[in-house]
């Protein structure tokens, strides 16, 4: 099934690319309009609500997927008072995984243009695969990542910028390729980052704009699962977070809230395994992507043999296609010679709750999470915009 724009999509439902409404890479070329950088447009119609506001804090909640909102109401009151008044939905882009959506958030460009295309993706012209989130500076983030980011541009019309993270995550390549432009502080758990996002707020007398990422609630998720009891804390872990920026916000302030993806629980009965069937490993030199997108990377003149054996174990569960058709379906945007490379020859993107593991290639745990996301379904790629003045 396939969700047409103006449709109310049920949560497996597959979306195109032209689905309405805005998107994750829209919300800071928004925010940029909204603080007077010049030449930054509004995609997102955010300049009319928020005229006055001189001061921004953008959240991004990992794994806080639209459809996950009711499901975490009963444990983030503030949470669910905000998703009934002042939230709309954004699609996060292809694939629905935490790299390319926080690029695409940080650079407002597609994924194509970024080329941070999955979670890993082999290096063109080796056989290395890179773990976006195990990135270092090796591919230069500088050269893998070419487009300026959004806190570069503000940084340079004379916005105090600042990054909130994970303190492991200064200077990854991952946080270099999304927000460069940004000074970085470190903040570990709920209460750290509200309290560093606020301090940052407070900054300056001028224009300012503050990057924030909250990871939990996406690893309890994958680990035991949506609305699991751990899942279920994590969910009031970021309800008290957003209570005490909502609080903390100055007048001339305005609090963005988003997130990467959303989550799906893969029954065991959906998984294959990639390392355990000798169909799906012929042909096949090198595997990417992750567990709902695949990128496979095939042996010379094996291209064809494997869309062919793929398609027929896998069926109905997943779209074998080629790097060709999946490019020309525009959910990369347009993708430059040499970004394409990054993408397998043969891409494989799971319908309904399936999956594809690599239980013997992929880091051990992998292969035993609970929820996963990356493909095209609605729950995957639909995520929460909520608007708050101070």
């Amino acid at each position: 099934m396939t969700a047409e724009a103006g449709d109310v999509p049920a949560p497996l439902a597959i979306l195109g690319p032209q689905h309405g409404g805005g998107r994750l890479a829209d919300v800071l070329p928004s925010a940029l309009a909204v603080l007077g950088v010049p030449g930054s447009a509004d995609p997102l119609g955010l300049v009319p609500s928020l005229a006055g506001v001189r001061r921004i804090a953008v959240l991004l909640v990992d794994g806080l997927g639209w459809y996950q909102l009711p499901t975490a109401a009963p444990y983030a009151p503030t949470l669910a008072g905000l998703a009934a008044t002042v939230a709309r939905p954004l699609i996060a882009g292809f694939p629905s995984t935490t790299p390319t959506s926080l690029v695409s958030l940080g650079t407002g460009v597609a994924p194509g243009a970024h080329g941070v295309l999955g979670f890993t993706v082999r290096v063109p012209g080796t056989d290395r695969v890179l773990t976006h989130t195990d990135w270092a500076a090796d591919p230069s983030p500088l050269h893998w990542q070419p487009v300026p980011t959004q806190l570069e541009r503000a940084r340079a019309a004379g916005v105090t910028t600042t990054v909130v993270s994970r303190p492991e995550f200064g200077g990854s390549g991952l946080t270099v390729a999304a927000n460069r432009g940004g000074d970085f502080r470190g903040a570990a758990g709920g209460e750290a980052v509200a309290a560093t996002m606020l301090a940052a707020l407070a900054t300056g007398s001028g224009p300012t704009l503050v990057s924030g990422y909250h990871a939990d609630l996406d690893r309890y998720g994958h680990v035991y699962g949506v609305d699991s009891e751990p899942w279920r804390v994590a969910a009031a872990e970021v309800d008290a977070l957003l209570a005490r920026l909502v609080d903390g916000l100055p007048p001339d302030a305005a609090l963005l809230v988003t997130a990467d993806h959303g989550q799906l629980d893969i029954p065991a009965a959906h998984r294959f395994d990639l390392d355990t069937d000798p169909r799906l490993r012929a042909g096949v030199r090198l595997v990417a992507g992750e567990a709902r997108v695949r990128y496979l990377h095939t042996e010379p003149g094996a291209t064809e043999d494997v869309l062919a054996a793929w398609s027929a174990v896998l069926g109905a569960t997943a779209r074998v296609r080629t790097r060709d058709e999946v490019v020309a379906t525009g959910w990369f945007g347009p993708v430059p010679e040499e970004h394409l490379g990054r993408v397998g020859d043969v891409v494989v993107t799971c319908n309904d709750t399936y999956a594809v593991m690599a239980s013997r290639t992929e880091r051990p745990l992998a292969s035993k999470l609970v929820a996963y996301h990356g493909s095209d379904t609605a729950a995957e790629l639909t995520v929460p915009l909520l608007v708050v003045r101070g």
